[in-house]
């Protein structure tokens, strides 16, 4: 009578280590189809950059003709601000926003003012730090990601002495104990008229003092020249 042999543990051991070889080929072809797909997705699929379009160079009188043409929608004014902190904070505060506006616009009042209150909108506006020294000097220890120009080529560490300062400390105090300049609304955003930022046709055109131009965010921007622009 013929007696069944048991298959060799050997042979065994090579069916497992095939079917195992199989399983991760498998893993391995449905990893590499995965990674193609996420590839041509990005490469196909719609592209988000948080890099601005191009804006084509534009002489003085190119860019103030160009600012020229955008019509100022007037805004409601920002609500008085009120500091919260203690003397020594206040006066820190009061600091800062006099420094930014004697570097931004030297002596004119009015200037002054606009400034700092575009610096006390940003305070209360999200995606902006909660302070108004914060505000002043966001992005000052990066070379090109500064928010007020002076900060970034360090000059405010050459601080003058001249006669302006107790003036514009006068005002930034005023600032902080509710003051408020209406002319520029709850602006975020300025710039001189004679050049033409990549965000200006984004926001919305509220006011103008001397070659300043204010801008604030919310609400659909009236239509924007284009020929100049662009």
């Amino acid at each position: 009578m013929a007696q069944h042999r048991p298959v060799p543990r050997k042979r065994s051991r090579q069916r497992r280590q095939r079917r195992r070889d199989a399983t991760l080929r498998r893993w391995w072809l449905l990893l590499g189809i995965a990674t193609l797909a996420v590839i041509a997705i990005a490469l196909l699929g719609p592209r988000t950059t948080l890099s601005p379009d191009p804006v084509r160079p534009l002489s003085m009188a190119q860019a103030r003709a160009s600012n020229a043409a955008v019509p100022i929608v007037r805004r409601r004014a920002a609500a008085p601000y009120r500091f919260r902190g203690g003397p020594a904070a206040r006066a820190q505060a009061a600091d800062c926003l006099a420094t930014a506006a004697l570097y931004e616009v030297g002596n004119d009042s009015r200037g002054q003012r606009a400034v700092m209150q575009v610096v006390l909108n940003r305070v209360r506006r999200p995606g902006f730090p909660k302070t108004v020294c914060g505000v002043v000097y966001q992005g000052a220890a990066r070379v090109t990601g500064c928010q007020f120009s002076f900060t970034c080529d360090r000059s405010f560490a050459r601080r003058p002495q001249h006669s302006g300062w107790a003036s514009a400390r006068r005002r930034a105090r005023g600032a902080l104990s509710g003051g408020v300049f209406a002319d520029v609304g709850r602006a975020t955003h300025y710039h001189a008229d004679w050049v033409v930022p990549y965000w200006r046709d984004s926001l919305v055109k509220v006011g103008r003092v001397g070659p300043h131009l204010f801008y604030e965010r919310g609400g659909r921007p009236p239509a924007r020249p284009s020929s100049l622009s662009r």
